[in-house]
């Protein structure tokens, strides 16, 4: 396939470090100073179109910075599902089903109502902590994500650190 480089389509940061290890391969050669080398990592820091970069490798040999197609857009991701029908009554019915099956038991055995009282508690407790539960781990499950794009920040961030100094 054939390089793909029109000079006005904008640079990547992927775009931009490949060309920064090209620029250290030419200081490694001997082709570029250290000064030459930081003038020119500099603006390709700075650089926004191919065409720029293309430009600070005009007078080097290869290796050159090569760029391929530009990705088609990803699709959006999928969005939340709503809760089914089940899962919203769910804990609404279960409490007043038990409720309603203790007070039919009562009136089928005639036993007096105060020995259903706690079972009659349980039912309606059990079904408060169902929600607090889900609140819950939803409150973790954010944590957990917010903690894992902190730490993925935090290496590319000491990625390009060790890079730098690299060079």
């Amino acid at each position: 396939m054939s390089e793909y480089q029109p000079s006005d389509i904008r640079v990547s940061d992927s775009e931009r470090e490949d060309a920064l290890g090209k620029l250290g391969e030419h200081m490694s050669a001997g082709r570029i100073d250290i000064d030459e080398y930081g003038e020119r990592s500099a603006k390709v820091t700075t650089a926004k179109t191919r065409g720029e970069l293309l430009d600070l490798f005009g007078d080097l040999p290869e290796p050159k910075p090569t760029f391929g197609r530009p990705a088609p857009v990803a699709p959006t991701a999928p969005q939340r599902r709503e809760p089914s029908f089940l899962q919203k009554v769910g804990p609404v019915v279960l409490p007043i089903a038990a409720v309603v099956a203790g007070f039919a038991l009562l009136f089928l055995v005639k036993l007096p109502f105060i020995f259903f009282l706690p079972f009659i508690f349980f039912a309606v407790s059990s079904s408060r902590r169902r929600g607090y539960d889900y609140q819950r781990r939803e409150a973790q499950r954010r944590a957990m994500h917010e903690y894992r794009d902190a730490m993925r920040d935090h290496h590319r961030q000491m990625r390009g650190y060790w890079r730098d100094e690299r060079y």
